[in-house]
C-alpha cells in the first residue's frame, strides 16, 4: 500500500484540528520512523498550539535516558514490542505533560529482522491519560514504505483515540 505524504499531511490536519477544538496537546516517541510523526505534524501552520513534543529515541539506551525505558525490556522481550512502546508512550506523556501521545519502533528493513520480528514488524501504542492501547502491524514495501505508512497508522490511531475508540482494534 503506497502511502503519499497529501495523505499524511490530511490526517495530520485534523488531528490538529480536533486538539485545537479540546484544547489538549500530543507528543510523539518515534524510534523507526526516526521523526516523521513529527515532520507530518509540523507541517501544519499552527501545530505549536497542539503538539508538545517529539522524541526520537532510536536507540535502546536513549529510549531509556529519554523516555524511562527500563532497560531490562531490551534483554527481555526486545526493543520491538509492546511493553517497550508502551513505555516509550508513558515516558512521552510524563516527559511532555500531553495528554495524548503515540510511540512506535519496528523493523524498517532492509536488514534487521528475524524470524519473530520479520521486516514489516512494527510495534504502536497510544495513550490517552491513563488508557493505553497497543498493537502490532505487519507493513509490505521497502524501508521508506514501511515507515510512512507506520506514520499513517500513529496519525490513524491518535484520530481514534480522540473519537474515543480504540486505536489498538482495528
Amino acid at each position: 500500500m503506497t502511502v503519499d505524504d497529501r495523505e499524511l499531511t490530511r490526517l495530520a490536519a485534523e488531528l490538529g484540528a480536533r486538539l485545537l477544538a479540546t484544547r489538549e496537546q500530543a507528543s510523539a516517541a518515534e524510534s523507526c520512523t526516526g521523526g516523521g510523526i513529527a515532520e507530518a505534524i509540523t507541517r501544519i501552520p499552527g501545530s505549536s498550539a497542539w503538539f508538545e513534543a517529539g522524541y526520537v529515541t532510536y536507540s535502546n539506551s536513549q529510549k531509556s535516558k529519554q523516555l524511562g525505558v527500563p532497560e531490562e525490556l531490551f534483554a527481555s522481550v526486545g526493543a520491538v514490542s509492546r511493553e517497550v512502546v508502551e513505555a516509550m508512550v508513558r515516558g512521552a506523556q510524563a516527559a511532555s505533560g500531553a495528554r495524548y501521545a503515540v510511540a512506535v519502533s519496528g523493523v524498517a528493513g532492509p536488514d534487521g529482522g528475524s524470524r519473530e520480528k520479520p521486516v514489516g514488524t512494527v510495534w504502536l501504542a497510544w495513550g490517552d491519560g491513563g488508557q493505553l492501547f497497543s498493537q502490532r502491524r505487519q507493513f509490505a514495501g521497502d524501508r521508506a514504505e514501511v515507515r510512512r505508512q507506520t506514520v499513517k497508522a500513529a496519525l490513524e490511531g491518535l484520530l481514534d483515540l480522540l473519537a474515543k475508540e480504540n486505536p489498538g482494534a482495528g
